[in-house]
Parts: structure tokens; sequence; C-alpha cells
């Protein structure tokens, strides 16, 4: 066993051998690569846009640098990518360096040895992003409502108490219609924070949860349960520990005809505990109670997977009760802050979908509701719409649509669903995968030389960039197609090298990892909580 004073010995190596200075131009995932993943450094000469006043050229050969001991593990010359046009999408020329052939573990950089510049260091392992998932889970807990974030689990700087708990506020909560009529008033304290804003919207909250539940599925190994949340340790796995707290909310905001409460509208401050203002909930509305329904249905196969068969039975029976207020309310839409009906002011974006959302609502709850519960009547509700999502209409697969196709993926792999169905959708899924224009097809003709090709860029795109390389892995997941499944893998992964520092901007999307590999991250965001111009929560490190 290595003695500690090495290991030591070794970091202080690491920081002598790269002495070099880190170059903004030649990126690389921040955090590192799998051993058997291709791997692919961008170097960058901005051409347009914000940066167009600068320039880099690379010199004629570069190296893949052990940071331990110096040596050249791998030279290549750096290949122009597209023969050397700018991009439109990023404004920039790029070369690609790649050392795909290097799996040893071990720590790296990418140096361009006639201009002495390297890139900052990384490592091959392959439990490289161990650390980054559990920290990304976290952010969930600094997202709860009503609970305190005690230092010992939040970190000193980012400690506060437990909010929206006061007077009028989530115990005490009142419909926004009728908010000085305590006979109105009911608990629904706890759930997550949307994202910027303090609101709580049950529709993307149950999508939360699904996800979740999703990805716990998929890999139940992959999930461990030392998160360090105040859940940490009881022997179950921290994600379900963490959606537990999501999905005991909707339970509060189910009323008991079934139906779901749409939203609760909450006040803000930093920190979010000084919030004082009233809290108001919307009434209930058929999308907020089909998203539940689903978000039940899933949880209680997850739950019952580790044993936790009452919790999963209780999660079978809302979930049926929200089914049967659905299908009795088929049209129960709530717009809120509109003024259309006086809800100005009841959170932020508006929640509610149309008629194309609420079918999906529909085809996705009874998804979950036939794996759970082997019932054919949820089978035969989903085989009587599956054809009309867009997914079978266009046969078009893209990342704005990725929750629904997923819904339809996920059929295919449940026990009895009717095998007509099943391979229709496989097969469909392949075919645009394989044909439509930015799937596969930008792929293979490198469209985009961050290797993250996205048709437009919007609110939200690394979500949605995030979509996309979820849709490739797909073929993986539902095994649809064994031939292609090392170019899914490769092409899953630029997406995910993307988001770690493979882009135009140098940046680790993930927020303050520097203590887990990011060398570049985002510093700030939107956030009531982080507000601009806060002297304490403005910007990381300041």
């Amino acid at each position: 066993m290595k003695h500690p004073g090495s290991i030591i010995f070794l970091l202080f190596l690491s920081d002598f051998l790269s002495g070099q200075n880190p170059s903004k131009y030649i990126v690389t995932d921040q955090f590192g690569y799998l051993p058997e993943a291709r791997k692919i450094a961008v170097i960058r000469d901005p051409e347009t846009g914000f940066d167009a006043s600068e320039s880099f050229a690379p010199g004629p050969m570069y190296a893949l640098v052990n940071a331990y001991t110096g040596e050249y593990t791998f030279q290549a010359t750096p290949v122009k990518w597209n023969s050397g046009n700018t991009d439109p999408s990023s404004g920039d020329k790029v070369w690609h360096f790649d050392f795909s052939s290097v799996s040893a573990a071990g720590r790296y950089f990418v140096l361009d040895i006639e201009k002495d510049l390297r890139s900052v260091e990384f490592i091959i392992s392959p439990i490289v992003y161990n650390e980054v998932l559990k920290q990304s889970v976290r952010s969930f807990f600094y997202q709860r409502a009503g609970c305190e974030k005690k230092a010992e689990y939040a970190g000193a700087g980012w400690a506060d108490g437990p909010s929206h708990i006061g007077p009028l506020q989530d115990k005490n909560c009142r419909l926004f219609s009728d908010k000085n009529n305590p006979d109105k008033e009911i608990d629904v304290s706890g759930g997550w924070y949307d994202a910027g804003d303090y609101n709580k919207y049950t529709n993307w909250t149950a999508n939360y949860v699904v996800e979740m539940m999703k990805a716990y599925i998929e890999k139940p190994d992959a999930w461990g349960d030392n998160y360090n949340i105040p859940e940490s340790g009881n022997t179950i796995p921290d994600i379900l520990d963490e959606a537990m707290w999501g999905v005991d909310w909707l339970m509060k905001m189910q009323q008991a005809d079934g139906g779901v409460l749409s939203i609760v509208s909450l006040s803000h401050s930093s920190p979010p505990s000084s919030a004082k203002g009233q809290s108001l909930y919307g009434p209930p509305s058929t999308s907020a109670t089909l998203n539940t329904a689903a978000a039940f249905a899933i949880s209680s196969i997850a739950y019952r997977s580790i044993y936790l068969n009452a919790y999963a039975d209780t999660l079978v029976s809302r979930a049926k009760k929200a089914w049967d207020w659905a299908n009795q309310n088929p049209a129960v839409v709530f717009n809120n802050n509109s003024p259309e009906n006086s809800s100005l002011g009841v959170g932020a974006g508006n929640q509610e979908t149309d008629d194309y959302g609420r079918l999906m609502a529909k085809l996705e709850a009874a998804c979950f509701l036939f794996d759970a519960t082997q019932e054919s009547a949820f089978r035969d509700t989903f085989d009587k719409n599956y054809q009309k999502t867009h997914l079978i209409e266009w046969n078009y697969a893209y990342p704005y649509e990725t929750v629904n196709q997923e819904v339809l993926l996920y059929y295919t792999a449940i026990e009895n669903a009717s095998a007509s169905v099943v391979s229709t959708i496989k097969n469909v899924y392949n075919n645009a995968i394989l044909t439509n224009a930015d799937n596969f097809p930008a792929f293979y003709g490198k469209k985009d030389p961050y290797m993250a090709h996205l048709s437009s860029y919007v609110w939200g795109s690394n979500g949605i960039k995030a979509g996309q390389g979820s849709m490739f892995f797909n073929l993986i997941s539902y095994d649809i197609n064994q031939v292609k499944f090392k170019d899914a893998k490769d092409a899953a992964m630029g997406y995910m090298n993307y988001l770690h520092g493979v882009n135009p901007l140098n940046l680790v999307y993930l927020s303050n990892m520097y203590k887990y590999g990011g060398e570049n991250c985002v510093n700030e965001f939107y956030h009531s909580w982080f507000t601009n111009g806060s002297s304490k929560w403005d910007r990381v490190g300041v």
C-alpha cells in the first residue's frame, strides 16, 4: 500500500512537472476520461464572436504527458477540423488531438510542445465521474424548501435555517384566490425550489422524481449511500432518499379526491430562510395530477426493489387515485402568473401544458402504472395512444422531447408489454437515430468541432445537450442496435465531455467544482439565494 507521504510527494511533483501555463485554447474534459472512451482535446482559435480579437495557432506536435513523471505517453500532430473552416456555431477554427489509444489510469495533461502551453490536468480512470455524480445529486439538497442546511452537510459558507415555515407560509398555505380564508389552509411544506426561484411546481417536481427513478432503475449499483446529506448512512441509496423529499411533498399536494394541486408560490429573499411573505397554492389540474400519478407509479417500483413495500403500496394506491381523478377531469387547466384568472404573481414561469402535453402525461402514467401493477387496462391505454407521439407520427427523434421518447422506450422493457408495440417503438427509434440529420449523421459528419452537435441554442441549452447525449445512449440502455453500441457511447460521451469543459468557453458547466477536479467552472448563475450583487453569494470564491 502506498504511504500517504508518497502521495503528497507525487502531488507536489505533478505541480512541478506541469509548470507550463494552462491555456484556455487547449480544452479537455476537466475531470477526465474513462479508460475505454474516445478522448479528443480541442484546440481553438477564435475567429468571430466576443473573443474574436484573440488568436491561437497550435504548434506542429502535441503530447499527452504523464503529470507525475513528465513522460510523453503519446504524441501526434493536431488535425484540422473541417479543413480549417470556421465553425459557425462557436465562431472558432478548431484542431483535434486524439489520444483515445491511451487507456492507462493516471493523471495527465495535453501539451503543445513548441509553445510550451498545456491543458488543465485530468485523470483517466474507471471511476473518474463518481464524485461528479455525487455532487450533482447533492445539488438537490440545497434546493430543499423547509429544510435546515446545516454546515455539516451544506458547508459553512452555504448553511441556512429552514425556509418558508413561518406564519402563513408552507405549513399554513392558503388558496391563491382566497388568501384571507383560514379554512383553506393546508400543509404543503417540503419539496424543492424550482430552479432560480423558490416556487414549487408540481409538474416539474414530478418530472425530477421520474428522472431520478429512471436513473436508479437503469443502474442501481451506481448510487451510493454516502453523499453527505442528512439521510446518508441509512442503507438507502441517497438518490432515493433525495427523491423521497420530492415524493413526500407530492403526497401533500394530492387532495382527498385524488386531484393534485398545481403550484405553491413562495416569497423570495437571500438567504431563503429570510423570506417572510405568504405562501399560496393553486388549484388541482389535469397535468399536475397525471404527472404525479406517473411519479408515484415509477417510484413504487424503485422503493419496492429495496423492500420498502408499505411505502410502495401507498404510492401505487395514490397513483391509481390520481389516474381516476384525471380520467374524470381530463382538461382541467390552471395558468399561473396570468391575468386571465387573477393569478399574477403566483409563481413565475407558467407550469401548464397543452392538449398534447396532457396526452403525453397520460401515456407516461399509463406506462409506469402498467409496470407497477401489470394491470392490462393501463397497457391498453398505452397501446391505444402511443402512435400519437411525435416520435411515431413523424419518425423523428430530437432532444426537445426526450421525456416523451423515453416513455416509449421504457415501455419496451416492461414484462408483458405488447410485442408488436415494442417492435414498432424500437424500429422507429432506431431509424430516427440513424437517419435524422441531427443525430448519427451529424456525429459521423463531424458537424460540431466540440463533438456535441445541437441544431439550435435556446434557454436551457445545456439541458437539451444532455438530452441529445442520452438519446444516443438509449440505443444501449434499451438494447436497440448492438452494432451501433460503440458509436452510440462515443457520441453520448461527447456531450458529457462538452458539459465538463470541451466547449468554446472552456467552462465546466457544473458550478463550483474546484474541489473535485474542475479547473475553470461556472461561478455565477441566476438564483434568488445566490443573488446578483450579494456581498456573500454573488460569485464563487468572492
